[in-house]
């Protein structure tokens, strides 16, 4: 935590897969039976054990974590033995974010809670097949009266966190999704949508296989839709990918290890290069503003814009999958655009400055490429 702190990370987020074993009902970090595996009456020493490691870390580091999730994917029934997990119901994962709010006020900590944690992002506008584990975006927030009610709770955050597996493919399905989340969203007061987990999972409707490592260009253009989907259609305030460095043979990393304990090369892929296309430029506080793309070229790109929080510029990104280059020229209503630069991730380039681009320039964008656009605003 310090080493990231010196390179200039300013938020943490701690979560739980399971309670301790010392407190679970099986004695294990995975349920029985598909069964919750906390009972009520150790809520509150979970909440005592978080508030103790959080309160630890703090003194250790000199770091508090800005938010902890303390119930992960309880959509899940969590029965193999595989993962550590439980699937806790809607009320079972209220009352712990009740219990460990009480104990981040008992230890003075600014840690704020982030619940629900949702497995699938359609699980948190719809019951789907899991009636008392879905729906959570009206349990938690919707009804001051009902006992799953959080909104009042103090140190819990006003963000409802979702996982985007599974909800990607095809594209049509991935934006009707977001669209729906987004409106419900929308209708709760000062709620913001986090997507909390991602990475590329199963066979995606045929269109990308999980399985079998890729650090060339498909995944990464894969990717940046489904960034793109997230952040300018579901509203989605902060996006989070699963995990940074894998020694696995599967989708799951940005760097990639030899599996050895001694010793061994490290690989980047093109993901963390196109990752690198949203995350470098767009930093906390950024708005996204509209943007519409005139025939033909709507069929064959995706185009975001965001306004820079501290500098004002204009952040232009561009995710082009065709096989085709195409050629963009920027027009804004009520604002003039001055002059900008490129950085662009393609087979041949990992998010490489081009040239300058003069104010109302036609940008080219190459054939299966993620381009982000940093312009001057006036």
């Amino acid at each position: 935590m310090r080493a990231a702190w010196r390179r200039g990370v300013r938020r943490f987020l701690g979560f739980m897969n399971s309670p301790p074993v010392a407190f679970t009902t099986n004695g294990k970090a995975f349920a029985t039976n598909k069964q919750p595996n906390l009972e009520p009456a150790r809520y509150d020493d979970y909440a005592a054990y978080l508030a103790t490691v959080l309160d630890g870390l703090r003194q250790k580091t000199g770091i508090a974590l800005d938010y902890l999730s303390p119930v992960n994917e309880p959509q899940w029934d969590w029965s193999d033995g595989s993962q550590e997990g439980s699937p806790f119901r809607n009320e079972q994962v209220a009352g712990i974010a009740k219990a460990l709010s009480r104990q981040l006020v008992a230890h003075k900590l600014p840690t704020q809670i982030i619940v629900p944690e949702a497995g699938k992002l359609d699980y948190l506008y719809t019951t789907a097949d899991k009636p008392e584990r879905g729906n959570q975006l009206a349990a938690f927030w919707a009804d001051s009266t009902a006992v799953t009610y959080l909104g009042a709770t103090p140190r819990v955050a006003r963000i409802a966190a979702g996982h985007g597996y599974f909800t990607t493919s095809p594209y049509a399905l991935a934006v009707g999704v977001r669209q729906k989340l987004a409106a419900k969203v929308q209708a709760l007061p000062k709620l913001d949508f986090w997507q909390s987990e991602y990475c590329i999972l199963n066979d995606n409707a045929g269109e990308i296989n999980g399985n079998g490592r890729d650090l060339g260009m498909t995944p990464a253009l894969y990717v940046a839709r489904a960034i793109h989907a997230d952040l300018a259609v579901a509203n989605a305030t902060s996006w989070q990918w699963w995990l940074a460095v894998s020694p696995h043979d599967y989708k799951d990393g940005l760097v990639y290890t030899d599996k050895n304990k001694t010793d061994g090369r490290y690989y980047p892929s093109k993901l963390l290069w196109a990752l690198g296309n949203y995350s470098r430029y767009l930093r906390p506080g950024a708005v996204r503003f509209s943007t519409s793309l005139d025939a033909p070229a709507a069929g064959a790109l995706l185009v975001s814009a965001y306004q820079d929080a501290k500098d004002k510029n204009l952040i232009t990104i561009v995710v082009n999958d065709a096989d085709a280059p195409a050629d963009l020229r920027l027009e804004l209503v009520k604002r003039r655009l001055g002059a900008g630069r490129t950085y662009v991730t393609s087979a041949n380039a990992d998010l490489q400055p081009g040239p300058a681009v003069a104010a109302g320039q036609v940008l080219h964008v190459a054939a299966r490429s993620i381009t982000t656009l940093v312009s001057e605003l006036r």
